[in-house]
């Protein structure tokens, strides 16, 4: 599951963020705990719990003493918000900055899209 691109911390932190968006992991759901997710994983405790409290920091998840971790009432909107922003930023402006670099009007790149988005429809 984990590779060399990013700290294994950050990216369980990745995969339950993943989990939220996705729907596997609900809102006020109790998620696993760190101890049961480093066995799982098979990674040190210590691992998993930087990532989780990251999501804590974060505002993902929140912590019930003596009971757990859970997903935030508010995770999944504002993780989403997040990547749309993220989407914009790194996909559509570098998009909108290359095609300006070779003189692809805008209004071909519009054209583009409902092209394919018809054909998906089809």
């Amino acid at each position: 599951m984990f590779d060399d691109r990013s700290p294994i911390y950050q990216q369980i932190a990745d995969k339950i963020k993943d989990d939220i968006i996705s729907g596997v992991l609900q809102e006020d759901e109790q998620v696993m705990s760190t101890n049961q997710y480093a066995a799982f994983y098979r990674i040190n405790p210590a691992t998993a719990a930087k990532g989780f409290h990251l999501l804590t920091e974060e505002g993902i998840l929140y912590k019930k003493r003596g009971i757990g971790m859970f997903v935030s009432g508010e995770a999944r909107q504002s993780l989403l918000a997040q990547r749309r922003d993220r989407f914009f930023e790194e996909v559509v402006d570098q998009m909108l900055e290359e095609a300006a670099k070779i003189g692809v009007p805008v209004t071909d790149i519009i054209g583009h899209i409902e092209q394919g988005k018809r054909r998906d429809e089809e």
